[in-house]
């Protein structure tokens, strides 16, 4: 049922950035797909082992691998700080257009 919710949201924020025709839309729908993404790589890998990577000599259970778990922080960091810059060039394009419409962009820059 999670993989399911997790693919759903994979799916909102790809379809979001294809169909959507505002830039501020597409990005948000582009940070839904990464949040997706995100949250379906935790699922995976939270697969392997419960408990955290704590060395006890007392206890013999499987450890969860901490590599994922920084690779993640890592690409929330990423994607954040692209979003953040496409932010910006949508600021920069707002100054010279009334609209954030991909359509009439296009129309305003072509030869």
């Amino acid at each position: 049922m999670l993989q399911a919710c997790i693919l759903i949201t994979l799916l909102f924020g790809f379809f979001g950035i294809i169909l959507k025709k505002n830039l501020v839309m597409k990005i948000i729908s582009m940070d839904v797909m990464s949040t997706g993404v995100i949250a379906y790589y935790i699922f995976i890998a939270s697969r392997e082992g419960l408990f955290t990577p704590i060395l006890d000599p007392t206890k013999t259970v499987e450890y969860a691998d901490p590599v994922p778990q920084a690779v993640i922080l890592t690409a929330i960091v990423i994607g954040f700080s692209i979003q953040a810059l496409m932010l910006v060039g949508v600021m920069k394009l707002a100054k010279d257009n009334p609209t954030l419409e991909t359509k009439a962009i296009e129309k305003n820059y072509t030869p």
